[in-house]
């Protein structure tokens, strides 16, 4: 019976998390109303929104999302030639679980881990 799943994650500012979200990984947004506080966007078949928490510490925020691709090196390499950077302990590798996988974080320390089954 379940359908879809869209992970909420904190942000700070609004347009901070839309900016990263929409010029380094190609997201858009979702819908055409402005919620004060609530952000939603999507890009293929993922969406995540996301809502405001201002006093938010990035070095205390566990969120994390997990996103499966088909395409891994080229989204890796359309990463780095938009100077999104990687995270040091998530480099482009394959796990022993069969996953080839990389990490980011979003401004707000959202940890990102895209993967690819091999």
């Amino acid at each position: 019976m379940l359908t879809d799943i869209h992970p909420k994650l904190p942000m700070r500012d609004k347009n901070v998390t839309k900016e990263f979200y929409t010029k380094k990984l190609g997201f858009k947004t979702l819908g055409d109303v402005d919620y004060d506080g609530y952000l939603m966007l999507e890009k293929d078949q993922v969406e995540i929104h996301f809502f405001e928490f201002k006093k938010l510490k990035p070095k205390r925020n566990y969120g994390q999302v997990y996103i499966r691709t088909n395409n891994i090196d080229d989204l890796y390499n359309t990463l780095l030639a938009n100077k999104t950077a990687i995270h040091p302990n998530g480099p482009l590798e394959i796990k022993p679980w069969g996953q080839k996988e990389f990490s980011i974080l979003d401004p707000d320390s959202n940890l990102l881990t895209f993967g690819q089954q091999i």
